[in-house]
């Protein structure tokens, strides 16, 4: 089995470096088209293993509570300041360890306990922080849930949208203190405007949760929320192409609010070996070539599109804006669940996610629809041509379902087209 050129440090653990070497094999041999996965960069991973692993820094630059701490400030000072520059924003906190813990800090800093919060529904493309019943956020604060307009199948006017008349009337009659505009599902993109005014009509603050869309912001391949939000949370691992991790950019008058239910609010020591990682990567989105990329991530979806629906396949609010399309199943085969989608595609070497539609009639654990994304294999160099034999692919694999040989066949093709996208041979170095 071909190991890993990122395990060579791994020594006397041969348990460890034989999962690893497998993780590689998987990664480098099959299609990764979860949306909110992608490939890190060498120097992104080696910055998430660096020396700053060992030191502790719970606080921040220049109020830190342990010794030591000059070159960690420098550090994370660093990300900050690449970090308000890439999105023209005023104030940054690089600390959140996840996307969840940056949507919880905000809810912390701006409001009190059983406040009013406007958000998107989770089956129509929400996110659990935005007010599942499964998510602690629901138990510290009352949310008010927004949704999509009706399946309209008329391809000028196709439904599934935002429905921004819902928006403004839940917002006149429930008074939230906070909007969230952002989703986890949702292919369109997420005008922010419009969500600025109904805040302003209302007298409510507006968060933006751009946890999928940050790279394609960064690349101008999305509208920047950043002049109408109050705050921007997102994470830095999907189409940032960053490690994993959380930020959030603040006006400067909710800059010390923010820091401080960051920190001592809801975290202790920061990872500034993840900050450190998070700095590459804010350096890489700033370049040149990594807009170029966003634009290629978002062709690439909507050609992947256009070829699952040649397929059969419908298209969850009639196509895709951004890196990611949803599917609904139900009319390339009725039988066929997003559980048992994903689990075929497992096999044949296409790694996808079942996700809910709008009005699933299935439960979250079953789902009627596949969420699938071009951000990760874009990073490898696919382009167009290729994510319509992708597309090819995966038709074949889910009619061929029952025979376990024609899934194998699928699965060879896809070690053939990866052979010829190593996602480490086209970075931005």
């Amino acid at each position: 089995m071909e190991s890993s050129p990122f395990d060579a440090w791994i020594t006397n653990d041969d348990e460890l470096v034989s999962l690893l070497s497998q993780e590689w094999q998987r990664q480098t041999s099959t299609l990764q088209l979860i949306a909110s996965e992608n490939f890190a960069s060498p120097a992104v991973m080696a910055a998430t293993g660096s020396v700053l692993t060992n030191k502790y820094a719970e606080g921040y630059p220049g109020r830190r509570y342990y010794g030591g701490n000059q070159i960690v400030d420098e550090v994370e000072d660093l990300a900050r300041r690449r970090l308000t520059a890439l999105f023209g924003a005023d104030h940054a906190n690089v600390q959140p360890h996840s996307g969840a813990n940056a949507n919880v800090a905000v809810y912390q800093a701006l409001l009190e306990t059983g406040d009013t919060i406007l958000a998107m529904r989770l089956d129509q493309g929400g996110h659990l922080t935005h007010g599942s019943p499964a998510s602690m956020t629901s138990k510290a604060w009352h949310f008010v849930s927004y949704g999509v307009t009706p399946r309209n199948d008329d391809p000028e006017h196709p439904g599934e949208q935002i429905d921004f008349d819902n928006v403004r009337d839940l917002a006149l009659t429930h008074r939230p203190k906070l909007i969230v505009a952002g989703a986890t599902a949702y292919a369109r993109r997420i005008d922010p405007s419009p969500f600025r005014e109904i805040a302003d009509e209302v007298g409510a603050l507006l968060m933006f949760d751009s946890a999928h869309v940050a790279g394609l912001i960064a690349g101008g391949s999305h509208p920047n929320p950043v002049p109408y939000a109050d705050v921007v949370t997102f994470t830095t691992h999907k189409t940032l192409r960053g490690p994993r991790g959380g930020a959030i950019l603040a006006r400067t008058e909710l800059a010390k609010k923010i820091d401080s239910a960051v920190f001592p609010g809801q975290q202790g020591g920061p990872l500034e070996n993840a900050i450190a990682a998070k700095a590459v990567a804010f350096r890489e989105a700033a370049l040149a070539s990594f807009a170029v990329y966003t634009e290629q991530i978002v062709a690439n979806a909507k050609a992947f599109a256009t070829a699952l629906a040649g397929h059969g396949f419908r298209l969850v609010s009639g196509g895709t804006e951004n890196h990611m399309v949803l599917l609904d199943l139900r009319d390339f085969d009725g039988d066929l669940t997003g559980k048992e989608a994903q689990e075929v595609l497992d096999r044949a070497g296409i790694t996808t996610n079942r996700n809910t539609i709008p009005d699933d009639p299935r439960s979250p654990f079953i789902t009627s629809g596949l969420r699938v994304g071009t951000a990760a294999q874009t990073t490898a160099g696919m382009r167009e041509g290729e994510f319509t034999q992708v597309a090819d692919l995966m038709a074949r694999a889910l009619r061929g379902r029952a025979v376990d040989a024609e899934v194998q066949a699928v699965r060879a093709d896809v070690a053939e087209l990866c052979r010829s996208f190593n996602p480490y041979a086209n970075f931005v170095k």
